[in-house]
């Protein structure tokens, strides 16, 4: 009888601040003056674990996935593109073991909004808050993060699944 076997992806994103953007971090609005830049919502936290997950899965990226520019996704809740990579997921026979995150941001203080991060996206994942680990840090000033022009976020995926997933 075949084994499951385990697969490690590793994500990275990074977005720069601006004004007029609603921040969204986890899938969680975040009362802040800026907001992150891009195609999507920009949710750094959540195209991390999707790359990471990608990366696990032997998908490509997210870029690969969901190609920026592309109408449909103009301003989609990151949340639905990680529903949809879930469902890639299962298609290959693989399920989420746990998916740890670190976002880095000089501000707002995170800490009150993991929760709900952590319970979004288990749910975006179909898996219990409990498999996702969000941790918050600054980056003590230092470079793009700490003069408070962007964020960025890292993530580790582990996958189980039986044999090796195939395009």
């Amino acid at each position: 009888m075949e084994r499951d076997k385990l697969r490690v992806g590793i994500g990275w994103d990074s977005h720069p601040l601006v004004s007029g953007r609603r921040l969204i971090l986890g899938g969680v609005d975040i009362p802040y003056d800026k907001g992150l830049s891009g195609w999507s919502d920009a949710d750094v936290a959540v195209h991390a674990i999707i790359d990471a997950l990608c990366g696990a899965a032997d998908l490509g990226d997210i870029g690969t996935l969901f190609p920026s520019q592309e109408p449909e996704y103009k301003d989609i809740s990151s949340l639905v593109l990680l529903s949809k990579t879930t469902e890639l997921l299962k298609a290959k026979g693989l399920r989420v073991v746990n998916i740890d995150v670190t976002i880095m941001a000089q501000n707002p203080k995170l800490s009150p909004f993991v929760p709900e991060m952590k319970k979004r996206i288990g749910q975006a994942l179909g898996v219990d808050s409990t498999q996702v680990t969000i941790k918050a840090t600054t980056t003590n000033g230092l470079g793009f993060i700490g003069r408070g022009e962007g964020m960025a976020a890292q993530a580790v995926a582990l996958l189980r699944g039986k044999g090796t997933p195939e395009r």
